[in-house]
């Protein structure tokens, strides 16, 4: 495999805490990835010791075929965790100075720059000082700088901290611009479901230690769905059935109905038989298995750190080859 990113048995200490431990991560060329966990996983210190902004204890790491990104940093595109503008500066010289750093020059640079604000729905800010803008402004101007250059790789490091819901739509459809423009994208986040709506392929951490990596589709086969959404054909009907059933663990109202969770192990069609039979439904559905619930599972089984590659203990696909399916 042609690795953009690739760390191998990667540690990082501070004093007698363990950050990361033995990560191994390689993220493919072209590869659409998302890096998750909740906060205090590990995945910022990963992402600084990718960008060498900090130096494992142990392991090796490889970006761009470079031992170190500074060595390929013309190349990479990267919006940190934690923001930083020049407050002082206006928005276009402060662009037009990070583009020159990354080698951009020349007629181009100005319009590029125009377009690059447009793109994002910043047109005309570039004559405001970045004192002066909201935090989602200063996020788009950020997110702008690490774009400019078109770089074979972009790390986003909590890249929607700070949007609105519209804001957020517009950055993600731009992340998938870039992606099908040929860049590699790590993306790492908290905040599980932006990572499902976005990524093809997603890594997990907890902990410091590497809990799970595989494409989603394998990973929405191996880990068995257990919610049902149920609404009922009639509104006022009695449901307290529901929950009796041997199959359910719990019923909850939801928006429309009931979210019923299923036991670990059932067979989700008869388990609908069942619930239809006690209660008739004008919609029945099962959901997909979600990153959190998943993640849950996990955590909750106490998983240790897998190696991860595909088919290896602890994968998703080699869960799914082993009939696991989320139900033992």
């Amino acid at each position: 495999m042609n690795a953009a990113v690739r760390m191998t048995g990667v540690t990082k200490t501070f004093g007698q805490m363990t950050a990361v431990a033995g990560l191994n991560l390689e993220v493919p060329r072209g590869g659409l990835y998302g890096f998750i966990g909740p906060n205090g996983a590990g995945k910022t210190t990963a992402i600084r010791m990718l960008m060498s902004i900090l130096f494992p204890d142990a392991g090796t790491i490889s970006i761009l075929d470079h031992a170190s990104a500074l060595e390929a940093k013309d190349r990479i595109g990267y919006l940190p965790e934690e923001r930083g503008l020049y407050r002082k500066m206006r928005v276009r010289p402060f662009l037009r100075y990070i583009g020159r750093l990354k080698g951009l020059g020349g007629a181009d640079l100005e319009p590029r720059i125009t377009a690059a604000l447009d793109r994002v729905g910043l047109p005309g800010v570039d004559r405001k000082r970045c004192d002066e803008l909201s935090k989602g402004m200063s996020q788009k101007v950020q997110f702008v700088a690490a774009t400019l250059h078109e770089p074979d790789l972009l790390i986003l490091d909590e890249p929607f901290s700070g949007l609105d819901p519209v804001s957020t739509r517009m950055l993600r459809g731009v992340i998938l611009e870039e992606h099908r423009r040929g860049a590699t994208v790590l993306l790492s986040t908290h905040v599980m479901p932006q990572a499902e709506e976005i990524c093809e392929h997603v890594v997990m951490v907890h902990q410091g230690r590497k809990v799970l990596d595989d494409d989603l589709a394998t990973i929405r086969r191996a880990y068995d769905p257990r919610t049902v959404q149920l609404e009922p054909l009639d509104a006022e009907a009695d449901t307290t059935a529901l929950a009796s059933l041997p199959e359910v663990e719990h019923v909850r109202a939801a928006d429309r109905g009931h979210e019923i969770r299923l036991r670990r192990g059932t067979d989700p069609a008869a388990a609908m038989r069942s619930l239809l039979d006690a209660v008739p439904a004008a919609r029945i559905e099962l959901t997909r298995p979600r990153l959190e619930d998943i993640f849950v599972d996990i955590v909750g089984r106490g998983a240790a750190d897998p190696a991860g590659g595909k088919g290896e203990p602890g994968s998703a696909s080699h869960r799914a080859s082993q009939g696991a399916g989320g139900a033992s």
